[in-house]
């Protein structure tokens, strides 16, 4: 069994000097793929479900569905409820078998994020689990602009909230198709010199591949959320299984013709938080 918490895969990744991916997930197909690579490159992973997913389907149906994978895997698996927004559903994300949740007050003014998140995150260690918080709003592409994180309230987020992992607002944004410009450096040193906490970066989709492996290997950023990136392997592979053969129907048949690219996407991933040591 290689269930494991977010504290399990990341004080290593940081004493070590390597990074663990959050890959967001929609589906069975894309948590059995990226399973599937973790396991071919020999590293961690987290298993995120995030709003969309957890539209789609009930968080009781996705802990089994992820903890089944995880009990199975020659690897650490995490399974993490990424931006929770209600006590109420960070509660039933723990009754449903997530080891990991994150609880997203960002958007909120700073004592009330530090009140909320340290709830969520006594409540996440007295049932055994981890909890990663936002400090810095990180937008969307296209939608909200990121609010950059202030060190000095890093600072006091990290000291009073309880969580094993703060998320950070440095340039990065959600659902971005392509690679940005990449993230501040220098506001990433300013957090890193007022705490000891892994860092977390949200949007990882949009950070240049070599800027994550640098900071992978020479930061504290021990975690990089990768959703978009992966979903635009799936729905590519998708779109030629449908479209090569119209007259198919059958959507297990076409489903399965997703699992090969994406397990290639994932492992590109994967091999850029690898430790300097190791090679891809």
């Amino acid at each position: 069994m290689s269930i494991a918490t977010l504290s399990d895969v990341l004080k290593p990744a940081m004493a070590e000097g390597y990074a663990v991916a959050g890959l967001v997930c929609l589906g069975w197909e894309e948590m059995r793929a990226y399973v599937e690579a973790a396991e071919h490159e020999q590293v961690p992973v987290i298993l995120q479900a995030g709003p969309s997913c957890r539209e789609h389907t009930p968080l009781p149906v996705l802990g089994k569905m992820m903890r089944h994978l995880a009990d199975a895997a020659s690897v650490p698996v995490v399974v993490h409820l990424d931006h929770g927004y209600q006590l109420e559903e960070c509660q039933q994300a723990l009754d449903s078998g997530f080891t990991s949740i994150m609880y997203d007050g960002s958007r909120k003014a700073l004592a009330q994020n530090i009140k909320e998140t340290a709830r969520i995150a006594e409540m996440a260690h007295r049932a055994g689990a981890s909890c990663e918080g936002e400090i810095g709003f990180v937008g969307y592409d296209g939608g909200e602009q990121s609010a950059g994180t202030d060190p000095s309230e890093a600072a006091e987020f990290a000291k009073a909230s309880g969580v094993d992992a703060m998320a950070i607002s440095v340039g990065n944004t959600h659902l971005q198709q392509g690679a940005g410009k990449g993230l501040d450096e220098a506001r990433i040193r300013a957090i890193e010199s007022v705490t000891n906490l892994p860092l977390v970066i949200h949007g990882g989709s949009g950070v240049p591949a070599a800027q994550r492996k640098f900071l992978a290997r020479g930061s504290r950023i021990c975690k990089f959320n990768i959703g978009t990136e992966l979903r635009m392997a799936f729905g590519a592979a998708l779109r030629e299984a449908v479209t090569r053969d119209p007259s198919r129907f059958d959507r297990v048949s076409i489903l399965k013709e997703t699992h090969d690219p994406v397990v290639a996407a994932a492992r590109q991933v994967l091999q850029n938080f690898k430790p300097a040591q190791i090679t891809a």
